[in-house]
C-alpha cells in the first residue's frame, strides 16, 4: 500500500528551476532514501510534505490526502502524523531537554502533566539519554542534540517520519547510534523518507534509493540489489556529493 505519492511536483525559486517533474511513491513501512547533489532540492520536497513550502504545480498525497493546498488548520493534523526531523535538531535553546520533548504533547494532546512526564522519560530511556532531562541543548553534544530532535519528532507516534540529513556532521559512533534508532523505528512499521549524502547510512537503513537529478527523480531500485554492485554505489556516492 502506497502511503506517500508525489506526482508531477514542480518548484522554482525566481528564475531557478529546482524541480521540473518529480514523481515517486513510498509504501507502508518502507524507508526511501532520497539522494542528490547539493542544491537538488531534496529538503524542499520534505518541507512541502508538511506545508512549509508549496509546489508551483503537482500533488503530494499522504495517506490519500493532497497536502499541497491545505490551509494551516488542516496542516496541523498532517503534522501530527508526519514528523520532520530537522538537520540541526531545531531545539528550543531556552527549554530543557524534557520541555523540548514534551512540547508536542502539550501542544497537541490533552494529556495530564504526570502522563506527559511518563512518556518523555520513557522516550529518553529508549534513546539511551536518561538523566539529560534537566539539561539545556547547549550542554549536549551535536550527536545528542540530534537524538533529542528525533525523540521529540516521534513522541506523538507518527505514521511517517521525514529525516533531513540526520547524520550530517556526526562522528562515526554517533552516526551508528542514529542509524540504529532509524532501523528500530522502521521495525515498528513507520514509513519514512531519508534525505542524505551519507551513502553508508542510506545503504544500512533504506529499502529503496531514488536519485534527484536535473529536476526529476531517477528510481534506482532496491538497496539489496545495489549492495551487489559496488561500482554503482561508488558512482552514486560521487554524484551525491557533487554540487
Amino acid at each position: 500500500m502506497e502511503i506517500i505519492e508525489v506526482s508531477h511536483f514542480k518548484k522554482s525559486f525566481g528564475n531557478k528551476v529546482v524541480h521540473r517533474d518529480v514523481n515517486f511513491t513510498v509504501k507502508q513501512g518502507e524507508c526511501l532514501g532520497l539522494l542528490g547533489g547539493s542544491g537538488a532540492g531534496k529538503s524542499v520536497i520534505l518541507r512541502s510534505m508538511i506545508g512549509l513550502e508549496r509546489p508551483d504545480n503537482g500533488q503530494i498525497q499522504i495517506e490519500g490526502i493532497d497536502v499541497t493546498n491545505l490551509d494551516e488548520a488542516k496542516l496541523v493534523d498532517i503534522r501530527k502524523r508526519v514528523a520532520y526531523v530537522f538537520q540541526n535538531g531545531a531545539l528550543f535553546d531556552s527549554m530543557t531537554i524534557f520541555d523540548n520533548i514534551a512540547y508536542p504533547l502539550r501542544e497537541h494532546t490533552k494529556l495530564k502533566e504526570h502522563e506527559i512526564r511518563e512518556q518523555v522519560l520513557s522516550t529518553l530511556q529508549m534513546f539511551n539519554m536518561h538523566g539529560t532531562e534537566n539539561m539545556l541543548p547547549a550542554e549536549l553534544s551535536g550527536g545528542m542534540q540530534k537524538r533529542v530532535g528525533l525523540a521529540r519528532a516521534i513522541i506523538l507516534k507518527p505514521d511517517i517520519i521525514l529525516y533531513d540529513e540526520p547524520t550530517a556532521g556526526l562522528d562515526p559512533a554517533n552516526t551508528v547510534k542514529i542509524q540504529n534508532l532509524i532501523v528500530q523505528l522502521k521495525g515498528t512499521g513507520v514509513t519514512s523518507i531519508l534525505v542524505t549524502h551519507d551513502m553508508d547510512t542510506a545503504l544500512r537503513v533504506c529499502d529503496r534509493l531514488a536519485f534527484l537529478e536535473n529536476g526529476s527523480v531517477e528510481n534506482l531500485g532496491m538497496v539489496s540489489d545495489l549492495k551487489q554492485d559496488p561500482v554503482q554505489i561508488l558512482q552514486l556516492f560521487i554524484r551525491g556529493q557533487s554540487d
